[in-house]
C-alpha cells in the first residue's frame, strides 16, 4: 500500500467570510485556526500551507467570557530596549484595533514557525461589515 502525498500545485485554495458578531473569541479562533490550518480537508499534509483563506467581519462585536476579562486580559509589545515594555488592555485594544484581538488569538492557534507565519498570511479581519475581497466570491462559513 502507498501513500499518496499532495502536490503544491494541486492544492485548492477557497475563501470563507466569517461573521464574529456574538461569537466567543476562543471558539472563533480555534475554528478559524482549523480552516487556515486545512485539517478540514481530507488531504490535509502538516508540513504544507493547505488551508483556506479566511475573512473575519465584525470583529469589534467579538465576545469574550468571564467577569472582567476585557480591563484583566493584557496584550503585550516590546521593541527591545530595556525597560521598553507595552502592556494594553483588551478594552483598549477593541477600541484602537480591534482587529488585532482576533489576529492574536488565531496566532496563538497556529505553528510557531515559518509555516505559522505564512498560514496566518491567508487571514483578514475588518472591524465593519465591509471587506474588499468580493471578487474571490467567498462563501459564507458557520461556526
Amino acid at each position: 500500500m502507498k501513500t499518496n502525498s499532495i502536490k503544491e500545485n494541486e492544492i485548492q485554495k477557497n475563501w470563507f467570510v466569517v461573521d464574529a458578531n456574538g461569537k466567543n473569541l476562543g471558539r472563533l479562533a480555534s475554528n478559524i485556526a482549523q480552516v487556515l490550518r486545512g485539517k478540514r480537508k481530507p488531504d490535509f499534509t502538516p508540513h504544507m500551507d493547505m488551508g483556506d483563506c479566511v475573512v473575519v467581519i465584525n470583529a469589534e462585536k467579538v465576545s469574550v467570557t468571564g467577569n472582567n476579562k476585557e480591563n484583566q486580559k493584557t496584550y503585550w509589545s516590546h521593541s527591545g530596549y530595556p525597560g521598553a515594555l507595552s502592556l494594553t488592555t483588551m478594552r483598549k485594544m477593541r477600541k484602537t484595533f480591534p482587529e488585532r484581538i482576533i489576529q492574536n488569538a488565531v496566532k496563538g492557534m497556529l505553528p510557531h514557525n515559518r509555516l505559522g507565519r505564512k498560514i496566518l498570511k491567508s487571514l483578514k479581519v475588518y472591524s465593519g461589515s465591509d471587506h474588499p475581497h468580493e471578487a474571490q466570491q467567498p462563501q459564507q462559513l458557520e461556526f
